[in-house]
């Protein structure tokens, strides 16, 4: 097994990387680096900033496109059935950029795909705006080699099209004369005058894009997936994060319904950036619940991988985890402050690419963008000026190493500079680098009867490892 980024600088890709890996080739002469700077790109995305200051009608689509699938004569509450022994499925967070950071994560899938019954990926499917004719290049042809049904939970980029994309290509449903509901107002009116539609390819064309890849099966923007011993349920949360009544009570339905272990993949992580989102809380009040039985949340969005293992009053441990590094930009997680909340400590806490490794890559980018070489930190500068600003051991072996003026001058600079949520129209995305070290995840995970076991995989990028990925997190999960 490859070394990973928690017992060397080589495992994280810093050192012992002879470039990118046979994976360039793959990707396409015509896939741009997919930037957030360009103005057109903005202009195409423009639906978040309508649907929260002007008005959202995400719900009341959401709720047109489940009557259109109950029509379907599909299960009415969405239950699928994929597995009825041991089962083992793959999780990609927010792939779709559809150049070399996403086409970087496939031979690491590939080398996990062993025995997987199927992939789930979970939020933002197809970046900048989720539109339908954009899948060949950012779905379709990615994931070619990855011969099992690919389901899908959708992400607030899904939405700016209305969801017509995602629910042609991942449900195999189609409504395209149906208007969006923006009912009356003036920031309604607002909202309805500017609001992108996407633009729908010809029939021929979108079948040419599936090829013979079969549908998944997935009926609707939200399924329950009974997988052996484990029941899977995704949740679509939209632009903002919310899910409608019929939705919630949906949710509580098929939680409480089944007695087996479940694990909840949401388009919104519940803990992230040692936080707890208050917003989550009505989704949380069913995962937290003793009869629903949940072992696990897994969230995208954040484009990183973290896990908080909360301990709730009752006693049990839940697995809260972000998963959203599947090949979009990285957002940082050295600004992740020391992790104090209640149920779960920093001693539990886990991350990937580790708090220095983040600030080493920005302080690179910092330093490329401003043209100041000195603010660039080594791996194991940046690494011990983490542990010295948060009072933490280093993550990796070995004492911290001495830090110069410069070096500490360098991360005063840089750590607190954007690198987050806040900033990422400006700063992150404006970060999107396709070249190793690269700090991309995926998870597998495998259900028996008797235990859930999870592991997030990185990504450097590097030749070397693009078929062995390391291993950056492992845990079980008892089942009984």
């Amino acid at each position: 097994m490859a070394p990973s980024s928690r017992t060397s600088t080589a495992g994280a890709g810093w050192e012992a990387c002879s470039g990118c890996g046979a994976w360039k080739t793959d990707v396409p002469d015509d896939a741009k680096p997919l930037s957030w700077l360009r103005p057109a790109t903005l202009w195409r995305s423009r639906n978040d900033v309508i649907a929260r200051r002007f008005h959202d009608p995400v719900d009341a689509a959401r709720m047109r496109w489940v009557r259109l699938a109950r029509a379907q004569g599909c299960d009415p509450d969405f239950v699928v059935e994929r597995a009825s022994g041991d089962s083992s499925f793959l999780v990609i967070g927010d792939p779709g950029e559809g150049d070399d950071s996403q086409y970087a994560v496939v031979p690491g899938l590939l080398s996990q795909a062993e025995g997987v019954d199927f992939a789930v990926i979970c939020s933002d499917l197809i970046y900048p705006t989720g539109d339908i004719g954009d899948y060949e290049g950012r779905f379709y042809n990615p994931y070619r080699k990855l011969h099992v049904p690919i389901f899908g939970v959708p992400g607030n980029h899904d939405w700016y099209d209305g969801l017509h994309g995602f629910m042609h290509h991942i449900c195999g449903l189609d409504d395209p004369d149906a208007p969006l509901d923006f009912g009356s107002g003036v920031r309604r009116w607002i909202a309805s005058r500017t609001w992108r539609h996407s633009v729908r390819p010809a029939d021929d064309a979108l079948a040419a894009m599936r090829g013979d890849r079969e549908p998944c099966g997935q009926p609707g923007p939200y399924v329950a997936i009974d997988a052996g011993p484990l029941r899977i349920v995704t949740i679509d949360t939209g632009i903002q994060g919310g899910i409608d009544a019929e939705q919630a009570a949906w949710l509580e339905r098929v939680s409480l319904a089944d007695p087996r272990p479940k694990v909840l993949l949401t388009g919104k992580p519940i803990y992230v950036d040692g936080e707890y989102k208050a917003q989550q809380a009505a989704v949380d009040r069913i995962v937290t619940d003793p009869r629903a039985n949940y072992v696990a949340a897994i969230g995208g969005d954040i484009h990183n991988y973290q896990r908080y293992p909360v301990k709730l009053p009752d006693g049990r441990t839940l697995q809260y985890v972000v998963s959203g590094g599947g090949g979009a930009f990285m957002h940082a997680t050295h600004q992740i402050p020391v992790v104090d909340l209640p149920g779960v400590k920093e001693r539990d806490f886990r991350c990937y690419p580790l708090r220095g490794d983040s600030l080493a890559r920005y302080s690179q980018l910092y330093a490329k963008k401003l043209r100041q070489k000195w603010l660039e930190l080594s791996p194991d500068e940046a690494s011990s000026y983490m542990a010295g600003q948060l009072e933490l051991d280093t993550t990796r072996p070995g004492k911290p190493v001495p830090l110069s003026r410069r070096a500490r001058l360098a991360g005063t600079a840089i750590q607190p500079l954007p690198a987050g949520r806040g900033f990422q129209r400006f700063v992150s995305e404006a970060f999107d680098w396709n070249d190793p070290p690269m700090f991309k995840s995926f998870l597998r995970i495998d259900a028996t009867a008797s235990e859930l076991r999870v592991r997030c995989f990185g990504v450097s990028g590097c030749l070397e490892s693009e078929h062995a990925p390391p291993v950056e997190d492992d845990f079980t999960i008892p089942l009984n």
